[in-house]
């Protein structure tokens, strides 16, 4: 029996796309927000991406109070759904910095369609193939999703 609803998208975002969408409200990420506030579209996280969002998040450059710190990831963990990795043993390639391997994993376990990530080393990725997920910036996965554009700031991090 097929239904009528619209297949929900399954996305993994980086640490700079959350901060795009949360602090800096860029318009680029913006609709991929909305579209996960809305229920168009989920997206996953595992305790790595948590805590690497934490730590992100007090750096000095942001200016960000231990509150408002909290408050931006208490808004992503409640709009992210909790992946377990421990034992995800499907082989990807390695990307040629390891600390975004783990967002790879993350994609790959959660079934994610898109991983979104300015990060250039990541959406080099896509020409290796074999990941069973597409590496998108934040403005190609609007695109691919049919999302209007967003309005709020261009900022670049």
């Amino acid at each position: 029996m097929q239904s009528d609803e619209p297949e929900v998208a399954r996305l993994v975002l980086d640490t700079n796309v959350v901060l795009d969408c949360l602090h800096f409200r860029d318009a680029a990420a913006l609709p991929l927000w909305q579209a996960l506030a809305s229920g168009r579209c989920r997206c996953f996280a595992d305790d790595y991406a948590l805590a690497e969002l934490r730590r992100v998040l007090a750096y000095p450059e942001f200016k960000l109070d231990a509150a408002n710190q909290e408050a931006l990831w208490t808004g992503y963990r409640q709009m992210a759904e909790a992946v377990e990795v421990g034992g995800f043993c499907r082989k990807l390639p390695r990307c040629r910095d390891p600390d975004d391997q783990p967002f790879l994993v993350l994609a790959a376990a959660a079934g994610a369609g898109l991983l979104v990530s300015k990060d250039r080393a990541l959406l080099e990725m896509n020409r290796r193939g074999g990941l069973g997920f597409v590496i998108v910036t934040p403005d190609q996965a609007r695109q691919r999703l049919g999302l209007p554009a967003g309005t709020g700031t261009q900022h670049q991090v």
